[in-house]
Parts: C-alpha cells; sequence; structure tokens
C-alpha cells in the first residue's frame, strides 16, 4: 500500500512538473519551450507547438474542436526566417490545400485538392499575398478546366476554359480584372458560337453568330444580349430535336 501510494504521487508530482513545462516565457517575456492552446468553451487542445524566445520552430500541429482531437492543420517552421509550409486536413486526413506563408500572407505555389481525394482540383501562385501567374483548375479526372493569368492580384491576361472532354469553351482576354479585345465562345464540340470584342468590360462593335461553322447572323454590340436570347432558344430546340431523333 505505501508503495504504491509513493508511485501515485511520484506520477500525480510528475504530471505537475510536465504542466509546469508548458506555455512559459524567457526572461525578456517571450514565448519559450512547448506551448499548447485550447478551444474557448471545450477546453480541448486548440495547437501545440515550440517557441524559441519568442519565434516559432519546427511544427505547429491545430486540432479540431471534438473529442477526437483530429490534427486539421500543419504549419511548418523549419526554414526558420518565420515563414512556414502550411497543410489544411479534413477531417479523414485528406489534404485540402497546401502552401508557403510568409509574413501571414501567401507566397509561391499553393495546391488545393479535389473532396476526399489526392488530385490536385487548383494551382495558383502567389507573391506577398497577391495571385501572380497562371492559375489553373483541374476536373476529378485531371482534365484542365479553366487557366487564368492573374498579376497583382487581377486578371489581365487569357483566359481559358474546358469542358471535361479537353474542348475549349471560352478563350478570353482580360486586362485589370475586365475583359479586354476579342472573345470567342464555342460549344463544347470545336465550333465557335459567337465572338466579338470588348473594351473595359462592355462589348464593343459587331457581334458574330455561328452555325455548322457558318456566320448566321452579325449585330452591334447594344443588341447582343437580345440575339442571344433567341439564339440560345434557338440552339437548344435543335438540341431537343437531335435527341429525339437519337430515341427513335
Amino acid at each position: 500500500m505505501k508503495k504504491f501510494l509513493i508511485l501515485t504521487l511520484f506520477v500525480f508530482s510528475s504530471a505537475l512538473f510536465a504542466q509546469d513545462k508548458i506555455n512559459q516565457f524567457d526572461e525578456k517575456g517571450l514565448r519559450h519551450g512547448v506551448w499548447k492552446g485550447y478551444h474557448d468553451e471545450s477546453k480541448r487542445p486548440r495547437y501545440e507547438g515550440t517557441f524559441e524566445h519568442g519565434k516559432e520552430k519546427g511544427v505547429f500541429k491545430y486540432f479540431d474542436d471534438t473529442k477526437a482531437g483530429t490534427v486539421i492543420a500543419t504549419r511548418d517552421f523549419s526554414k526558420g526566417d518565420g515563414s512556414c509550409y502550411t497543410v489544411v486536413f479534413d477531417q479523414k486526413g485528406n489534404k485540402v490545400s497546401e502552401g508557403l506563408v510568409v509574413n501571414k500572407v501567401y507566397e509561391g505555389e499553393w495546391k488545393y485538392y479535389h473532396k476526399e481525394s489526392k488530385d490536385i482540383m487548383t494551382i495558383e501562385f502567389y507573391k506577398a499575398g497577391k495571385l501572380n501567374g497562371t492559375r489553373k483548375v483541374y476536373y476529378k479526372n485531371k482534365t484542365l478546366a479553366e487557366e487564368v493569368v492573374y498579376k497583382d492580384g487581377l486578371k489581365n491576361g487569357i483566359c481559358k476554359t474546358y469542358n471535361e472532354n479537353g474542348k475549349l469553351i471560352e478563350d478570353l482576354n482580360f486586362v485589370n480584372d475586365k475583359l479586354e479585345g476579342k472573345a470567342v465562345y464555342y460549344d463544347g464540340t470545336g465550333s465557335k458560337l459567337y465572338e466579338g470584342n470588348n473594351k473595359g468590360g462592355a462589348k464593343v462593335g459587331n457581334w458574330k453568330f455561328y452555325e455548322n461553322g457558318k456566320v448566321v447572323k452579325e449585330v452591334k454590340a447594344e443588341k447582343f444580349s437580345k440575339e442571344l436570347a433567341k439564339y440560345e432558344e434557338k440552339r437548344m430546340k435543335a438540341l431537343a430535336n437531335t435527341q429525339k431523333e437519337g430515341k427513335k
């Protein structure tokens, strides 16, 4: 019995000693050593990591607010320059996104994944927290869905979208987030639907409508919307008739 009491006291003392070693400050009042944070209401673990005189060191782990305490993010400060490579997970352990954070903003390449999959959904590039370079989006079958060029967080350059078969749907151009220059729209089989020009985000000049590769109508920009409605109605009827014929 005496030995049991001594052992119990030893374990209890060790636990208290261990608790005394977390969430400590150095002589300058800076965080130092192992730190653990807790969710406000549940008091369950929220994060844990190590500080070295106020600076994060190594890998920090972040937990969801459940009994399981699933890791939902990690931040790796191993570079020692204040930057951290961040990985976000879902509650099943699948990656959601990953990339570098510098001075609390995104930097360089960031990857986003399809739900519960290792397949990449989006690749983006950042400079000082703003999108720069070509942003690409992929379907689950790994076919390119969209590519857009960014500069300082704004669309500047080509913007192309594709269907799941890899066929071009839209071929556009942007300047400072506004449509500029030639715009061509396709039906998903390689055939043009309509095309025209934009300036400062508005349609200008004449716009052409196509059927079977030939121009069937040309209207001024201000009449485009009205003509588009009639064109799409006619096209949908033609598609419906084709489907009916195919079922016979």
